[in-house]
């Protein structure tokens, strides 16, 4: 995989990955807490201690918002103003994606971003989303507990949870990565991992976007747009006094991420699901690097790797979520949500230049029409998880709410250990 990628945007090919994608029809296996279930989580668990995994750590925010990023569309796009006239289809599409009009957001939702990452948060999330694009902690403690039971080593595999803040645009994306960099940090000391071990990260959704801008920020040797990265924010924390970019935090990271190793060398290995194709990936860092996509083929061309993207079928299409996850699909370059202070504004804009060149409705429509499904890096796995429209969007959330379900765990765990530690932990 390339180096080197300096905090660069990802490119829409729509070239066959090749042997770097791998297609699957999803099977749920064992019940969910069956004595089986366990019994086959603690095998996986074993086979990734073998390979030298010390922890991993899932992390998803707020399945409910602007998912889309529409509120950046309707901004520098002019859909207002009628913009978006003499595209077939696309206004059809666009109520389908704003969080007014598209049954996922509730008038009752009481959390918002930024979310903090706190116990607090979590139980809110548990409550509010269950396991729809949610780790919720009754997952997590189950899984555990299945690892206890079948791992009696002295230092068993060790399951965290990380809440990002779920601002989608560039300055909230910046501003978690560092909270995700200060706290990797601690808890790999809390488990005293190791040089020849490894993290595993699991990303849901955009909370893959920050993940791609951490792979950036920890990347080994010279970084140019590292360093003017630090720079803007320095810039905005003088002209705001912003208590979270602070000179100090900033002089902190920029050290710790310059003059040592990340992690005192263990592997950081990450599996991204659902995770749309913005962010360029920095692979001289990490370990493995595998994403995850519901996808199900329904191209008539044998491009099977592609999603579909047609106007007007796709507005009737995602309703009935026929074609995958469309949260993946849609929420390319251009979209984000709208920071709401002017001086947020400011420093995103400065940060977009940075790392996000593709900017407003057109180049957006050229994105997104492209279909891209794997990312320039890594291991790609398009799985189809077999959802259906038949229930409301806010339990599917348009194909990008499986990967999280209960469901789903015992078939992700097992493919992610045959295909990123089989040779590892013969």
């Amino acid at each position: 995989m390339p180096k080197d990628n300096n905090f660069q945007h990802a490119k829409y090919t729509r070239s066959n990955p090749g042997d770097r994608v791998a297609y699957l029809a999803f099977q749920e296996g064992h019940t969910y807490q069956s004595p089986e279930w366990c019994a086959s989580m603690g095998e996986v668990s074993k086979r990734l201690r073998e390979a030298g995994v010390r922890g991993m750590l899932f992390i998803n925010g707020l399945p409910y918002g602007d998912l889309f990023g529409v509120g950046r569309l309707d901004e520098v796009g002019g859909l207002k103003r009628g913009y978006s006239r003499g595209i077939p289809g696309i206004e059809s599409l666009l109520t389908l994606l704003r969080p007014e009009t598209n049954d996922i957001v509730s008038a009752s939702d009481t959390l918002k971003p930024p979310l903090v990452n706190s116990p607090e948060v979590q139980k809110q999330l548990d409550v509010l989303a269950n396991d729809a694009g949610n780790f919720s902690s009754e997952s997590m403690a189950m899984f555990q507990r299945a690892i206890d039971q079948h791992d009696q080593r002295e230092r068993p595999l060790r399951l965290g949870r990380f809440v990002w803040s779920s601002q989608h645009h560039h300055f909230g994306r910046a501003k978690a990565a560092f909270d995700l960099i200060e706290f990797l940090e601690r808890w790999a000391q809390e488990l005293t991992v190791s040089a020849n071990e490894r993290l595993v990260v699991h990303a849901h959704g955009h909370a893959g976007q920050m993940l791609s801008l951490v792979s950036n920020l920890i990347a080994p040797g010279e970084s140019s747009n590292r360093q003017i990265l630090f720079q803007v924010l320095a810039a905005h924390y003088e002209r705001t006094h912003d208590a979270e970019v602070t000179t100090d935090r900033l002089e902190t990271l920029y050290r710790k991420l310059t003059e040592q190793p990340f992690l005192g060398g263990a592997a950081l290995d990450v599996v991204t699901y659902g995770m749309p194709v913005r962010g360029g990936w920095e692979t001289g860092g990490l370990g493995h690097l595998l994403h995850v996509v519901n996808h199900r083929t329904v191209r008539s061309d044998g491009k099977q790797w592609l999603a579909k993207m047609e106007l007007p079928q796709i507005a009737w299409e995602l309703p009935l979520v026929s074609g995958g996850d469309y949260v993946q699909q849609l929420a390319v370059a251009g979209t984000d949500s709208v920071p709401g202070l002017p001086q947020d504004e400011l420093v995103n804009q400065e940060l977009r230049e940075i790392v996000e060149p593709y900017d407003g409705f057109e180049r957006w429509l050229e994105c997104a029409r492209r279909g891209t499904r794997c990312q320039n890096d890594g291991s790609c796995l398009l799985v189809d998880y077999q959802v259906n429209g038949e229930s409301s969007p806010r339990s599917h959330l348009f194909g990008h709410a499986c990967y999280t379900e209960k469901r789903a765990m015992l078939f992700n765990m097992t493919e992610l250990t045959n295909r990123l530690y089989y040779s590892e932990s013969k």
